[in-house]
């Protein structure tokens, strides 16, 4: 987690944690979504850029494992007996994306370092969560942690190689550098900063 923190810069606000434990259903709920907007985000990259084979490999993998995760969160659903019902989507994802380049490679690079940021904040949460939670759902959240990692390494993998293939060595540590520096400062303002609903990766509801 050190690694995670420090890549994130900033720990999820402890009002967001408390009001988590709230809103048991939507937390489920909106997990879901997560999984399943992440399985649609590695499907994408998938059909966008067929000439990269290492991209298809990881994102082909990370699909599967987001779908199964999926299947997890609505079984435990169905067991607790919450229904699986609309949500709005909340700002985290788009405020990220909004700072996304248009012209590539920077769109692809900008696109995988914020699939970076949103991995590793689900780990962070997940790991904030699990100590307060019930067994089975402490023990599922525990269980996360290792591909949440894992994936937020990928798309920053990625996101470097793909920087070094059109730009020299220096050039490229620096392109991440910089543009890492931009998403975490949008990042935290997302997570820090009061919002109107609750949601996975929402900041603290405004009282």
């Amino acid at each position: 987690m050190d690694e995670i923190l420090a890549f994130l810069g900033c720990a999820t606000p402890q009002k967001w944690v408390e009001q988590a434990l709230q809103h048991p259903e939507e937390l489920l709920i909106d997990h879901a979504n997560c999984e399943k907007k992440a399985a649609s985000t590695a499907l994408n990259l998938i059909y966008l850029y067929i000439d990269n084979m290492e991209l298809l490999n990881k994102m082909s993998r990370l699909a599967r494992e987001e779908l199964r995760h999926f299947e997890q969160v609505i079984a435990l659903m169905k067991k607790r007996g919450i229904e699986y019902r609309v949500l709005s989507a909340s700002r985290y994802a788009a405020g990220l994306r909004d700072k996304v380049r248009t012209h590539e490679p920077g769109k692809l690079i900008d696109t995988l370092i914020v699939g970076a940021f949103i991995e590793a904040r689900s780990c962070e949460r997940f790991a904030k969560l699990a100590p307060h939670r019930d067994q089975e759902l402490g023990s599922f959240y525990q269980s996360l942690l290792k591909s949440e990692s894992r994936h937020y390494k990928d798309y920053l993998t990625l996101a470097e190689k793909v920087a070094r293939q059109h730009s020299s060595k220096e050039a490229a540590v620096q392109q991440i550098a910089e543009r890492t520096t931009v998403f975490r400062a949008v990042e935290q303002r997302l997570v820090e900063s009061a919002d109107n609903e609750f949601r996975f990766h929402s900041g603290p509801v405004a009282a």
